[in-house]
């Protein structure tokens, strides 16, 4: 998957956490929580989801890591790529 399937994927799956998202809206480098406004249940929610579908672990001392699109589209990518 490149980065750019990857990154409507993972946007996908913020919409199920979060319907009202708009992708043209979202800046891949602005902290993704903030512009969504997700609470911690949310965003813990979202990275499960994005644990299942992209088949990547994803441990809880790597959360702060993912602050933006960007940085998850790094991060999955790269664990992906690991595999």
């Amino acid at each position: 998957m490149n980065d750019a399937a990857l990154r409507t994927t993972l946007i996908g799956l913020l919409q199920r956490v979060a319907p009202e998202v708009e992708a043209a809206t979202l800046d891949e480098h602005a902290p993704l929580r903030d512009q969504v406004d997700l609470d911690s249940m949310d965003w813990l929610n979202f990275l499960i989801a994005v644990h299942e579908r992209c088949e990547v672990e994803i441990p809880e001392s790597d959360y702060q890591r993912l602050r933006t699109l960007a940085d998850l589209v790094a991060y999955v990518g790269a664990r992906r790529a690991a595999h």
